[in-house]
C-alpha cells in the first residue's frame, strides 16, 4: 500500500522566510527574483513547497538555503497565509517565518530556481509576487510589536546586536507603518 487516497482535495503547503535585516543605520528585506512562473522576474520572498518528510520549519531552511545560500538562521514562525486564490497553480497554504540579522554578516547568492537574491532597503520594496506584499505588511507588524515589548527580542536577535544597534532600531521601527515612512 503506502500511498494515501483521499476523497476530498488536498491543498499543496509551502514555506517562506522574511528575513529582516539592519545594517546600523537602515532596515532591509531579502528578496529573490523568480526565475520561473508564475511571476517570473518579480520579486518574492525565499521559499518553496514542503516536501513530504520535513516539517514547516525544515522546509523553510532548505528553501533558504537553496535560493540564497543563506543559513544557520534563527527562524521564528509568523503564521499561515491561507487565502484561497494565493498562488495561481492551485490551493496552496504557506507557513511563513521571519529573522532578524544583521546585513553585513548575510551575503545573497540567487541558486535553485531563483534568479537573483538581494537585499531591498524597507521603504524601497517593489511590489511582490503572490500575496507577499500582505505577507511583509504581517512580518512589519509582528516586528514592531516584537520591538516595542522587548518580549522574545534576545531570543529573536541571538545576541547579534549591541545595545544601542537596538535603540536605533527601536527608533526605526516606532516610525514604520504598514509600509515604512
Amino acid at each position: 500500500m503506502g500511498k494515501y487516497c483521499y476523497d476530498f482535495p488536498r491543498p499543496a503547503v509551502s514555506a517562506d522566510c522574511v528575513v529582516f535585516g539592519f545594517d546600523g543605520e537602515d532596515m532591509y528585506v531579502l528578496l529573490i527574483e523568480r526565475g520561473k512562473d508564475p511571476y517570473k522576474g518579480k520579486w518574492a520572498f525565499p521559499g518553496g513547497f514542503m516536501n513530504m518528510d520535513e516539517t514547516a520549519g525544515q522546509c523553510a531552511i532548505r528553501e533558504l538555503a537553496e535560493e540564497t545560500g543563506v543559513d544557520g538562521l534563527y527562524l521564528e514562525q509568523l503564521g499561515a497565509f491561507s487565502d484561497v486564490n494565493r498562488d495561481p497553480r492551485g490551493r496552496v497554504i504557506s507557513v511563513v517565518f521571519y529573522a532578524l540579522v544583521k546585513v553585513l554578516d548575510i551575503r545573497p547568492v540567487a541558486g535553485d530556481d531563483a534568479a537573483g537574491a538581494r537585499w531591498f532597503r524597507l521603504k524601497d520594496i517593489p511590489s511582490l509576487a503572490f500575496d507577499h506584499d500582505l505577507i511583509l505588511s504581517k512580518a512589519v507588524e509582528r516586528l514592531k510589536t516584537i520591538m516595542e515589548s522587548g518580549n522574545g527580542l534576545a531570543r529573536m536577535t541571538g545576541g547579534q546586536f549591541s545595545e544601542s544597534e537596538l535603540q536605533k532600531f527601536k527608533v526605526i521601527c516606532s516610525c514604520i507603518q504598514n509600509r515604512p515612512c
